[in-house]
């Protein structure tokens, strides 16, 4: 009862807000949002022209949240499912429409940071929201456009590029001791610019052993501006953490864990008539250092570093017979590790895409295939197809098909303590996925709904059939897993005066069918996926100086756990001056995300912001 009078009055809050500013609205005729091209596509197509279900968060809306860790931000996207354990951006894992941690690749800039040790670190290398540009969530199979691990969807985060001269510190004060603090520079001058982030975030921890120490260090500098501009990203993220229950099991309540990731970059974007290239080269490290009882190295203790060092060049040409992208991304990736051994392995990646238009190019048709080679799994391909046909110019209807793949981390293959084993005999995943969607887009409003199907083989997990906690987990190639799912969001701005109010609501729904399994018990397959996600938001701009926003996210899963989240923030500008507060959970609501890690209860953090 008391869960439904919280909805109720949350919906009646939504509710009142829209009507009063639906009665008050203008509607100016000469308002328009500005076209996102996608850099996540190889071919850079339009948002409203996309063949796929893709989500866009600019940078104004992330302001507008208030949020200090992406992975806050990313919680708001239904079917993006990130499972925290504890506060803040300590350690969360990150997937798509049903997948593993291991089956979403993330992106900076468009460079891959998949992780060949394991794909519970992806989020380590976040960068912080006032870098960021704009974020592109591609819901489905991506591995046509990226290889492998884009297995049902990626995330492209897209870093600014100037700035005006400023300075901008922040300080944040919180429950738990949190505290946040960080400078931001940036500025742009005729040939170069340069963007500079750094923070230390720290909490004592809001139960036994989830005290962290952060701290993150962002450089994004352009050299060459208006020639051939070369863009250069530097960033490291260091992180100290304890892990009260956050592994093996709830009752391993001392474990610890330390983890880094660096990044290093160098990209460019060249224009010729009708071509664009855009090469690149990367260097990607992690480090991950586990304990299983906290200064008890002795008792049991994990180190893995892992380097992927690679390049890739992409190329677009257009010509009368439509658009062809083709690229290739060359590797290599690298463990050190006292668990899983000394190991690498070279990867190439080839991709070709052509979009053809017919009919004045109101229907487009896009062919594609990317083939791998791996030095441990040799040579695979996967084919795909996108259609689009643009109905009018608010109207689009879109499919797709394609086949998707992801090989075995070294985890997968090679890890062994007492309650899990890795298995050198797995074959990678494969799947086929279809799927059908139409989009509506005007200036004032958004929307688009789609309905997906994925039928995936040789899934990884760990498992067993027994509950017999001496019995260890040991990774397997479980049989079949059927997937079907809807996602849709709708998007309305509301003019008032000058204010612009933005009330968003999307929804996902999932089914997980197992074929065949013949095991009892998962890690991370078979249970505890997204069934259903509801998340709405409202930005209400109470004056050109105050802003505030509020988010309902309501999640059941296939578990059968469900519950109810309610945050809100707001923002407060005096000349150079920022008040900001940001409250989580506000209903004190008991619940976990994942491995039965309880979340915090109600908690703020009130904040102080000065630019110059």
């Amino acid at each position: 009862m008391k869960k439904n009078q919280k909805v109720a009055l949350f919906c009646i809050f939504f509710t009142l807000s829209w009507g009063k500013a639906q009665n008050n609205s203008v509607t100016p005729s000469t308002q328009k949002l500005k076209e996102i091209i996608l850099s996540s596509s190889r071919l850079e197509t339009p948002l409203t022209q996309n063949s796929k279900t893709v989500q866009v968060i600019t940078a104004d809306q992330i302001r507008q949240t208030g949020v200090t860790h992406l992975i806050d931000l990313l919680q708001q996207v239904s079917g993006v499912d990130i499972k925290r354990r504890g506060a803040g951006a300590t350690q969360a894992d990150l997937s798509i429409r049903g997948g593993t941690f291991d089956q979403t690749l993330l992106l900076i800039d468009g460079v891959k940071l998949d992780d060949a040790q394991t794909g519970h670190h992806t989020l380590n290398f976040l960068p912080p929201p006032q870098m960021v540009e704009r974020i592109e969530i591609i819901k489905g199979p991506a591995a046509r456009v990226y290889g492998q691990n884009a297995f049902t969807g990626a995330i492209n985060i897209v870093t600014k590029t100037e700035t005006p001269k400023s300075i901008t510190l922040d300080l944040q004060h919180g429950n738990y001791d949190q505290t946040n603090g960080s400078v931001f520079l940036g500025n742009t001058k005729e040939k170069t610019s340069i963007l500079g982030f750094m923070s230390k975030n720290t909490s004592d921890g809001y139960r036994h052993n989830t005290d962290y120490d952060h701290n993150q260090y962002f450089i994004k500098s352009i050299f060459n501006r208006h020639k051939m501009p070369i863009d250069m990203i530097a960033t490291y993220v260091g992180r100290k953490f304890g892990a009260n229950g956050f592994y093996a099991s709830p009752s391993a309540m001392d474990q610890y864990e330390e983890t880094q990731a660096s990044l290093i970059s160098l990209s460019q974007r060249h224009s010729l008539e009708n071509w664009i290239f855009k090469p690149k080269v990367y260097w990607r490290r992690g480090q991950d250092m586990y304990e299983y009882i906290r200064n008890r190295p002795e008792i049991y203790r994990n180190l893995h570093i892992t380097h992927k060092v690679g390049g890739a060049l992409d190329v677009t040409v257009a010509s009368d017979r439509g658009i062809t992208g083709v690229g290739v991304d060359i590797s290599r990736v690298s463990i050190r590790s006292n668990n899983l051994g000394n190991r690498s392995r070279k990867i190439i990646n080839f991709f070709l895409e052509h979009r053809f238009y017919f009919f004045n190019n109101s229907v487009d048709i896009t062919p594609g295939i990317t083939a791998n080679y791996f030095s441990d799994f040799g040579t695979h391909s996967y084919p795909g197809l996108d259609l689009g046909w643009q109905i009018n110019t608010k109207l689009r209807l879109y499919a797709n098909t394609g086949a998707t793949f992801r090989i075995p981390t070294f985890t997968d293959l090679f890890y062994s303590d007492k309650t899990t084993l890795g298995n050198d005999n797995l074959k990678p995943e494969e799947a086929n996925t279809q799927e059908i969607g139409i989009r509506f887009s005007k200036a004032r409003v958004t929307a688009y709904l789609a309905y997906f199907s994925r039928k995936s083989k040789n899934l990884i997990d760990f498992v067993k059939n027994s509950n017999d906690a001496s019995i260890p987990f040991r990774a397997e190639n479980i049989q079949q897993v059927n997937t079907n799912g809807i996602d849709l969001e709708l998007m309305h701005y509301i003019f008032f005066n000058t204010l612009t109010h933005q009330f968003k609501i999307n929804y996902s729904y999932l089914e997980n069918n197992l074929v065949n399994n013949g095991y009892n018990f998962s890690r991370y397959t078979i249970n505890n996926d997204l069934k259903h996600h509801l998340v709405g938001s409202y930005n209400w701009p109470i004056t050109q100086n105050l802003n505030t926003y509020f988010v309902y996210k309501y999640v059941e899963r296939t578990s059968g756990d469900a519950y109810t989240v309610v945050d809100a923030s707001a923002r407060w500008t005096v000349a150079s001056f920022e008040i900001s507060l940001y409250f989580n959970n506000i209903f004190n609501i008991d619940y976990w995300e994942s491995n039965l890690v309880p979340m915090p209860k109600g908690n703020g953090l009130l904040g102080l912001r000065y630019s110059f």
